[in-house]
């Protein structure tokens, strides 16, 4: 079967880059001064940050960076019900975070989010200098 993804907006490797940095600062956020200047002035771009953080989670789902499915397994209905529900949650997460009056609060919770499904994968600042080291590369980071 045959499966299409919906199109993902490409970001560039700066934006990849300020999502990255900011995803681990609210991984690593400990509440001292310095974190919580860096995290007020991200957050003081609210709704461009959520769009952002939205953007960069529905390329990391629809990438196969957060779900990869084996090659021996591709055919299987399972592989087809996961696609379908990565799809679903990208899908909602961008929507989620480029709805009217998204702002800073949201982007926090959707990196919380991101941050849950790296742990699955990786150690998430592993994965974060993955995702980082592909976007200064040029290696393609999202098929659309």
């Amino acid at each position: 079967m045959e499966t299409t993804l919906p199109k993902v907006s490409q970001l560039a490797p700066e934006q990849i880059w300020r999502a990255c940095d900011y995803v681990e600062l609210v991984w690593q956020e400990q509440g001292r001064k310095e974190e919580k200047a860096a995290l007020a002035r991200l957050h003081a771009d609210g709704p461009e940050l959520a769009r952002l953080i939205g953007e960069f989670g529905a390329l990391l789902l629809l990438a196969d960076h957060l779900t990869v499915v084996p090659d021996e397994h591709a055919d299987c209905e399972s592989a087809y019900v996961t696609g379908k529900l990565v799809t679903g949650a990208s899908r909602y997460l961008k929507r989620w975070c480029l709805a009217t009056g998204a702002g800073a609060h949201t982007a926090w919770i959707a990196a919380g989010f991101l941050i849950e499904c790296m742990q699955e994968v990786d150690e998430v600042h592993q994965f974060l200098a993955d995702i980082r080291r592909d976007a200064y590369t040029g290696r393609p980071t999202a098929t659309a």
